[in-house]
């Protein structure tokens, strides 16, 4: 049995002030004691801020041996095309980098993980990992419906070999996904399974649904696939995508960068369990740019935060994707920033019954976070400097 303090504990839903944890052998929460009800000198302190294990809602794993590989700023086509391009790298390699990923994350206090994979690289990892995965067998067809069939079958192997492990279909994008595809896809899942999509991520994606314009149709040409035979919808991407996803499962909604508040009204409509996760670092990295979160706010959607891949990124650390909103959105409570990389994550990926929050009976995890400050409202907020460590 352990027992453990600090200044602040949130619990996934709330900040207490000074109060202590009681766990048994296996990380289980015992009891959770307020302050005044326990004996401080009985308590291993933490000054600062314990969260709940944190959740990444959306990574790419199997990218892991591409970091630096790719210059920050070049937008998301040139990005994509250089991620392609760049994946015949000796399985040696590979293989090491991602062992070494999963490692990094467990260090930085994540302890579920909403994996893509294209490929079976991650396979035996996750299999040994005391990360929590679920995995989405990411597919894409580049809406060439003549060549459905056969990506369809290629994807269905990947998928078959992940066995026992939490998994999923998902399509990619709107933009990379035939009608055909789609439909397969809702055809081979489960109605309360997990699913997501890359949403919105740039101007282009909805430029070509609604006009058949932006940088889309060079993009397919440099693959040898033409879209002479794409009719746009004169509607945002979301209108093509969301009606081919089952109302039924957990939806994620992965970036959004271009999401509007129209946009989010006909998501809410057609989709009664979405979640809409943000990469902030990702975003900075690719396309210098970040959704405009007071949309997001403003409609009270359930938030989730993703690091996406170390192709696209510095580190896979929640608690940078944190300094990071904090520092360009400051406006958004600490709190609230918590719940996006705990309890929201948990649910999302529905994971809730364990993970997400500091419950008796449950086992979610403990980060300290170490390095908080009072800004001049009195709210509590990280430093700059903060830093997370993985207590149990």
């Amino acid at each position: 049995m352990r027992k453990i303090s600090s200044d602040y504990l949130f619990d996934g839903q709330q900040l207490i002030k000074n109060a202590g944890i009681v766990i048994n052998d296996t990380g289980t929460i015992l009891e959770i004691v307020q302050e005044q009800e326990y004996n401080p000198s009985e308590f291993e302190y933490f000054p600062g801020l314990i969260t709940p294990g944190f959740i990444n809602a959306h990574c790419h794993l199997e990218l892991s041996h591409l970091k630096n590989f790719v210059p920050t700023g070049t937008g998301l086509l040139p990005f994509i095309s250089s991620v392609v391009r760049l994946r015949d790298i000796p399985e040696d390699i590979i293989m090491k980098a991602i062992h070494d990923a999963d490692h990094l994350m467990w260090k930085n206090g994540i302890v579920a993980v909403g994996d893509i994979s294209n490929k079976m690289d991650t396979i035996s990892v996750k299999q040994n990992s005391r990360i929590k995965y679920h995995t989405f067998i990411e597919m894409f067809d580049f809406m060439q419906e003549q060549l459905t069939d056969t990506f369809f079958e290629n994807y269905k192997k990947v998928y078959d070999a992940y066995g026992s492990l939490s998994k999923s279909f998902v399509p990619h994008a709107a933009y990379s996904v035939s009608h055909k595809l789609f439909d397969l896809i809702a055809e081979h899942n489960q109605p309360n399974d997990v699913i997501s999509i890359h949403n919105q991520e740039v101007p282009d994606e909805d430029q070509l649904f609604i006009s058949k314009e932006g940088g889309f149709q060079k993009f397919f040409e440099s693959f040898g696939f033409s879209i002479e035979h794409f009719k746009p919808i004169h509607q945002s991407a979301v209108h093509y995508s969301i009606p081919k996803l089952d109302s039924g499962n957990h939806v994620l909604l992965v970036h959004n960068t271009c999401t509007k508040p129209a946009d989010m009204i006909y998501i809410h409509s057609m989709l009664p369990n979405v979640y809409y996760v943000t990469c902030p670092n990702a975003n900075l990295y690719i396309e210098n740019t970040l959704p405009d979160y007071k949309y997001f706010i403003d409609h009270q959607v359930a938030m989730c935060i993703g690091t996406d891949s170390l192709t696209s990124n510095w580190n896979l650390s929640i608690l940078d994707e944190l300094l990071c909103l904090q520092k360009f959105h400051s406006q958004i409570p600490l709190v609230e920033l918590l719940k996006w990389a705990t309890c929201n994550g948990a649910k999302a990926l529905r994971m809730d019954h364990q993970l997400g929050s500091i419950a008796v009976g449950k086992c979610p995890g403990l980060n300290w976070i170490s390095n908080i400050e009072m800004d001049h409202l009195g709210s509590v907020k990280l430093s700059m400097d903060a830093s997370v460590l993985k207590i149990v």
